[in-house]
């Protein structure tokens, strides 16, 4: 059973594994202001809080941030790996022992504003090209609902992507109430469209 950091203590038996060996290895994604590197360490607003957990529980540890579709198949296979953050979906829910939540967060479809595209359902983008991060579970979710879906392996590459025009809409996952976009140079022309999900 694959471990899925995603809060706020950890399970027995998880702090067993690790006291007997060489600790929990912690992996993630870089994606702002959640996980990032400043320098050789890894930061984040929910970095902090998973180094929080781990130094309540007592249990030595390592962070390391990956590409996010190699942190989840490692979080699958490899032994006291445990992977932060990611979206707790019903397809994922047997695959991990679940800890948290972390946060919670909206799935928001965002699109150029000078194109004044209008959505009211997701069946409205429907025929639209979507942006979204190969692996990730609004990726799995719009497939699903049968989307037209332009993944890549890292997040950063979709808004250059939509300012370029090489997808139409950008699936983008983001806590409650935050401002993901604040002080990027083309956040004004870039606007939220439909919350299409709401997850933990």
């Amino acid at each position: 059973m694959a471990w899925l950091l995603a809060a706020a203590l950890l399970v027995p038996a998880a702090a067993a594994a690790a006291a007997a060996g060489a600790g929990l290895r912690i992996v993630g994604e870089h994606l702002p202001p959640s996980s990032m590197m400043e320098g050789e360490t890894v930061v984040g607003r929910e970095t902090r809080k998973v180094r929080e957990i781990m130094a309540r529980a007592g249990i030595s540890y390592s962070i390391e941030l990956l590409p996010w579709k190699r942190a989840y198949a490692q979080a699958l296979r490899e032994a006291d790996t445990c992977l932060f953050s990611t979206s707790r979906t019903q397809e994922r829910e047997a695959q991990f022992r679940w800890i948290g939540p972390l946060n919670e967060a909206e799935w928001v479809l965002y699109g150029l504003a000078e194109r004044r595209l209008a959505l009211h359902t997701l069946a409205d983008a429907r025929g639209l090209v979507i942006g979204t991060v190969l692996g990730d579970a609004r990726d799995d979710y719009l497939r699903q609902h049968g989307m037209n879906v332009a993944p890549v392996t890292q997040e950063w590459l979709n808004p250059q992507k939509l300012l370029l025009g090489r997808i139409d809409l950008w699936a983008v996952g983001m806590a409650v109430g935050s401002k993901p976009f604040a002080g990027k140079a083309w956040e004004n022309k870039v606007v939220p469209l439909l919350t299409f999900n709401r997850v933990q």
